[in-house]
């Protein structure tokens, strides 16, 4: 008979094999981009997901992992969440442009990525915390006409909240691109690799922002070091509310992105990634970044820093300006 002690070892060692297993999509990633790092906002979707059941990872009855910023349990709610200042088509609705000063802080100008500027911001933690798939496990069609048929394979009930996200979601991607842009659903990890090094090659780096911690709302020292990614073209990559995650990809032109170094009012360090829009002529006129700067369109660069879970795909290497 074996020893008690052997066998609880032998457990053990299974556990800790099975919870280091390296899942498919990390090595698609390792084969097609070797020396490239998985990003924050990547690994932390990274995990091992129930095929053909929405997984409500940390969802309460107030709580939805369909909703990134908060849980809407409202119709007013509801529509809020329709909207994206990452959507450069999108008309800012008169609750936002009254939300909290530090949300709206996000938007900024150029100039304003020098050594010592403070901002007020919030970092907040999503609670979207859905898995990203391999691309095996996700052959449906990701299409408003069969959104019956979607619903069913991911067990969501028609009628409810999280049924109306999802076909919000849908639309936002079939919606018409703007002038110049260039735009993806990716419902993988290895859809999103493909996508962006369809647009920008092989030597690319892909980044997020990283907050040490949570915090409540505070003000923020841009420090020393600020960096500018190279070139002036990349890809964005935003979560969306879904069952899993998919992100919202397009190719933007006439783009700067910089990693920047902050500081918290508590000491708590965060490296943001800073985008900057040189060329907004194509944005809607109420857009929420030109109403909250007081500026037109197509008149100066407007910039924002990327959310938690979003993503950038620029040039390997750092700018020599």
């Amino acid at each position: 008979m074996e020893s008690p002690l052997l066998l609880v070892l032998a457990f053990l060692c299974l556990a800790l094999t099975t919870s280091h297993a390296v899942l498919p999509s990390q090595v698609y990633w390792n084969s097609i981009l070797p020396n490239t790092p998985i990003p924050k906002a990547i690994r932390d979707v990274l995990r091992p997901t129930h095929k053909g059941k929405a997984v409500f990872v940390g969802a309460t009855a107030v709580s939805s992992p369909f909703i990134y910023r908060y849980a809407a349990t409202t119709e007013d709610q509801l529509h809020s969440t329709m909207s994206s200042p990452f959507l450069y088509k999108y008309a800012a609705p008169e609750d936002q442009l009254h939300a909290d000063p530090t949300v709206l802080a996000i938007f900024f100008f150029e100039k304003d990525l020098l050594p010592g500027t403070k901002m007020n911001f919030h970092f907040i933690k999503r609670s979207n915390k859905a898995a990203i798939s391999p691309q095996s496990e996700h052959q449906i069609i990701f299409s408003s006409k069969i959104l019956p048929d979607i619903l069913n394979h991911f067990s969501v009930k028609p009628g409810s909240l999280e049924a109306q996200i999802t076909k919000n979601t849908i639309k936002r991607y079939e919606a018409p691109a703007i002038k110049g842009e260039e735009k993806y659903c990716a419902t993988s990890l290895e859809t999103m690799i493909d996508f962006s090094i369809s647009k920008m090659g092989k030597q690319v780096q892909a980044i997020s922002t990283e907050v040490e911690k949570e915090t409540q709302k505070q003000e923020y020292t841009v420090g020393v070091g600020v960096e500018k990614m190279a070139g002036d073209e990349s890809v964005v990559c935003h979560k969306q509310n879904y069952p899993y995650a998919v992100f919202y990809c397009h190719v933007t032109q006439n783009t700067t992105a910089y990693m920047v170094p902050l500081v918290g009012a508590d000491g708590t360090t965060a490296k943001a990634v800073a985008v900057c829009h040189i060329d907004t002529s194509e944005w809607n006129p109420k857009h929420l970044a030109l109403q909250v700067l007081k500026v037109k369109p197509g008149t100066v660069p407007v910039c924002h820093f990327l959310p938690q879970d979003h993503i950038i795909w620029v040039p390997k290497g750092i700018s020599a300006e």
